[in-house]
C-alpha cells in the first residue's frame, strides 16, 4: 500500500482517471433580479443628482451663451459675448480681492480647529462639553448668524458694550469701512465654520491606533512630539481636504456678507455680484457666464492643490 502511494506521488506519473458519474460543477448563474438590485438602490440618488445638480449646471452653461433676462421666454444666442464682457471689464474681477480676507480667515480657522482637536483628543476634563461648544455654531442657520452679528457689530451694540465694560471706549464703526467690515465678516466666518473643521480633525485623530500613543509615552515622547510624528502624518488626507474646502469656500463666500451688509462698504464678493447681475440688473445670461467662470476657477484651484499636495497613503502601523 505504501509503495502504491509513493508511485502515485511521483512527478510525471499520469493522473488517475476521474470516477464515473462525477463531473465538474458549472458556476452558478446569478438571477437577473439580484443583479439589478444594486442599480435599483442607486436609481433614486442618481435621479436626484441629475435633477438638482447636473441638469441645472447644463442649463447654466446654455444660458451663459444667451442674453436672457430671466423673465422673457425668448433667448437670443450671443455666442461668447458674455465671457468677452467678463474678461474685458476688470471691475467684475476686483471683488476677488475681498476673498483674500476670507482666505486669511480660513488659515486661522484651520489652525484653531487643529489645536482644539488635538487638545480635546487627549484626556481633558469637560472635553465633551467643549466639543459641543465648538461644534454648536455650525448647527445654527447662516441667516440667523448674520442677523445676530449684525446687532453684535452695530454702533453701541454688543461688542461696544463689552469693550466699555472692560474700560475700552471706542466709537469705531465696525462695518463702516471696507477693511474693518471685511475683517469683521471674516471673523464671523471663522466662528461659524470652526466646528466643521474641528469635527473632521477630531475624527481623524481618534482613528489613529491608540497603541502608537502608548508606545510614544513609554519612549518619553512629549505632546508636541506625538503631534509631530503621529497626529500630523495620520491626518494628512483630512488636512488636505480641509484646505481645499477652505480655499474654494473663500472664493465663493455669499451668505454672511449678503445678510450683514448686502455687499455694501466694499464687502461685495463675486457670488453677491453674480446674484445682483441676475436679479437686480436682469442680466441672467451674464450672471450665468460669471457662475461658469467661478466654477472653472474653483476647479482649477482644486486641481493645483491636488498637484502640489497629492494624496498619499498613510501607514503609521
Amino acid at each position: 500500500m505504501a509503495d502504491t502511494t509513493r508511485e502515485a506521488a511521483r512527478p510525471g506519473t499520469p493522473a488517475a482517471p476521474a470516477r464515473p458519474g462525477r463531473t465538474a460543477r458549472a458556476p452558478r448563474r446569478v438571477p437577473l433580479p439580484r443583479r439589478l438590485t444594486p442599480w435599483l438602490f442607486l436609481l433614486a440618488p442618481l435621479a436626484l443628482l441629475l435633477t438638482f445638480t447636473y441638469a441645472p449646471i447644463a442649463n447654466m452653461i446654455a444660458y451663459s451663451f444667451t442674453d436672457w433676462d430671466g423673465v422673457s421666454p425668448e433667448l437670443n444666442y450671443t455666442g461668447t459675448g458674455n465671457y468677452t464682457e467678463l474678461l474685458t471689464r476688470s471691475e467684475l474681477f476686483e471683488v476677488f480681492f475681498v476673498s483674500g480676507y476670507y482666505l486669511v480667515a480660513s488659515v486661522v480657522q484651520i489652525v484653531l480647529a487643529l489645536y482644539f482637536a488635538t487638545v480635546l483628543s487627549f484626556d481633558v476634563r469637560f472635553r465633551n462639553f467643549f466639543k459641543g461648544v465648538l461644534f454648536f455654531p455650525y448647527l445654527i442657520n447662516g441667516v440667523a448668524i448674520g442677523f445676530v452679528f449684525l446687532y453684535f457689530f452695530q454702533d453701541g451694540g454688543t461688542l461696544d458694550s463689552v469693550l466699555r465694560l472692560l474700560g475700552v471706549e471706542t466709537d469705531h464703526a465696525w462695518l463702516g469701512t471696507p477693511s474693518s467690515a471685511n475683517t469683521s465678516l471674516a471673523g464671523v466666518s471663522v466662528w461659524r465654520y470652526l466646528g466643521l473643521n474641528f469635527v473632521l480633525f477630531l475624527g481623524a485623530i481618534q482613528s489613529i491606533p491608540g497603541e502608537l500613543y502608548e508606545a510614544a509615552e513609554i519612549d518619553g515622547a512629549s505632546r508636541w512630539h506625538q503631534f509631530r510624528h503621529i497626529i500630523a502624518p495620520g491626518i494628512r488626507p483630512v488636512l488636505s481636504l480641509s484646505v481645499i474646502l477652505s480655499v474654494s469656500g473663500s472664493l465663493s463666500v455669499f451668505e454672511i456678507p449678503y445678510i450683514m451688509t448686502g455687499g455694501a462698504t466694499g464687502t461685495e464678493t463675486f457670488v453677491i455680484q453674480t446674484v445682483k447681475l441676475a436679479f437686480q440688473f436682469n442680466k441672467t445670461g451674464l450672471a450665468s457666464a460669471a457662475a461658469v467662470v467661478l466654477l472653472l476657477i474653483v476647479l482649477a484651484v482644486t486641481w493645483v492643490q491636488r498637484r502640489i499636495v497629492p494624496d498619499e497613503k498613510v501607514d503609521l502601523v
